[in-house]
């Protein structure tokens, strides 16, 4: 099997180029609004508040982007949100990639501390191989089922 060559990044949203975050708000305009039809508002303004993961394959095409919300954001911990990668990449361990170089993001620049997501319910498998647990708090976010999930280092 030919394996694609990803091109990894993070950067605060202060960093970001204009094209940088319109190719990942693209992608997650993509995948949650059109692929998943769910109207929503993305631009929560927390971006600006964030860390942004981007993964862009051998052409350069943000294909897995995760926004990492410093604590006191979204929670009283650090947070990982708006995780995504394209149609074209899943199923390839992208995803799982995706979140071992966030964590290890974390852990670098945070420390060893907390984390919460609000997973989607369907997803709760894949978060758990990587050590999150469920808090058993579900609720309909835009529509979809999701799941509060922590890790604790």
């Amino acid at each position: 099997m030919n394996r694609v060559n990803f091109n990894w990044q993070i950067k605060h949203y202060n960093d970001l180029l204009i094209n940088e975050f319109h190719d990942l708000i693209s992608l997650r305009l993509e995948v949650f609004v059109v692929e998943q039809n769910c109207a929503y508002q993305d631009l929560d303004g927390k971006d600006k508040k964030s860390y942004h993961l981007i993964c862009r394959n051998g052409q350069g095409k943000v294909v897995a982007t995760a926004r990492i919300l410093p604590p006191g954001i979204s929670y009283q911990d650090v947070s990982i949100g708006r995780i995504v990668t394209d149609s074209s990449i899943r199923g390839k361990g992208v995803g799982h990639e995706l979140m071992l170089k966030t964590m290890q993001f974390i852990k670098e620049e945070f420390g060893n501390i907390t984390i919460v997501i609000s997973a989607q319910s369907h997803l709760i498998s894949f978060y758990n191989q990587h050590g999150f647990i469920t808090t058993n708090k579900e609720y309909l976010e835009d529509g979809i089922p999701h799941t509060e999930m922590i890790f604790k280092p």
